[in-house]
């Protein structure tokens, strides 16, 4: 049987490919062409979206790190926003032969280097600190609640977090939403928690991350989705309903342990 290959995405095969991380959930179709529409812009800047020709997630997406829509400052590296392999495809070197790819074009381009978000233990939507430490990454920065920027740098010099994500709060108190266009799942998740919220009148703030400058001036961390509550970030996970009342649900028994002390 052979291997399959792997196919990076183009302007001339974007409308046929599907994109990985929502396959066939027709819930999802809507944020699948909100993330075609924000790709398509993207490409032209150096973005690159690689991936496996199989039904199935198993992909690499990055970026310049000065046009990546993160808020980490960096001269001359790539900037990696996700690297996935799911299900039966783990263990078989897809993960690694992604990430060989990114950093050979790194060097191609003579690239300073490459980073990534992590964090200090495995959190989800972030990418494994593991995998990268055993490729030669090590942590250049860090951020509250163990969040962390990943590096491999070619020449010695390092990119940092921004300092208006160090600040990891908002005045706003009400739930606070940050969020992209690049993930698929993202408009299905802001409808389900808009939902929620006029059903239960919980106050809501939805901030539409939607140019470079907004993303990059995130105050927090940010890969495509930032929620705060009550002034304190929270999380990067997307978050439908039920997440959400998860979420709400553990600040609350937080806060009762806190005023029982």
């Amino acid at each position: 049987m052979q291997e399959p290959s792997f196919i990076t995405i183009t302007t001339d095969n974007l409308d046929e490919e599907h994109l990985c991380c929502a396959l066939a959930d027709k819930k999802h179709q809507h944020g699948v062409n909100h993330k075609k529409q924000w790709l398509r812009q993207r490409l032209a800047e150096g973005h690159v979206l690689r991936k496996l020709d199989v039904k199935g997630k198993i992909f690499v997406e990055y970026a310049p790190l000065e046009t990546a829509w993160t808020p980490v400052d960096g001269e001359n590296f790539l900037y990696i926003y996700c690297l996935w392999v799911a299900g039966s495809f783990k263990g078989k070197g897809y993960g690694k032969a992604l990430l060989d790819y990114c950093l050979a074009d790194a060097r191609a381009q003579n690239r300073s280097g490459v980073c990534v978000l992590s964090a200090q233990k495995k959190k989800p939507y972030l990418s494994d600190k593991t995998f990268f430490l055993k490729h030669g990454f090590m942590t250049v920065d860090t951020l509250p609640n163990g969040y962390e920027l990943l590096a491999l740098s070619f020449d010695g010099t390092l990119p940092s977090f921004r300092e208006t994500a160090r600040a990891m709060a908002i005045d706003a108190k009400e739930l606070t939403i940050y969020y992209s266009a690049q993930c698929p799942f993202t408009a299905d998740c802001i409808q389900q928690i808009q939902n929620y919220c006029q059903r239960e009148q919980l106050p809501l703030q939805l901030v539409v991350v939607d140019t470079l400058a907004k993303a990059k001036n995130v105050p927090a961390i940010f890969n495509n989705w930032a929620v705060f509550y009550q002034g304190q970030f929270q999380t990067t996970q997307l978050l439908n309903e039920n997440g959400l009342i998860k979420l709400l649900a553990s600040f609350q028994k937080m806060s009762i342990k806190g005023d029982d002390k």
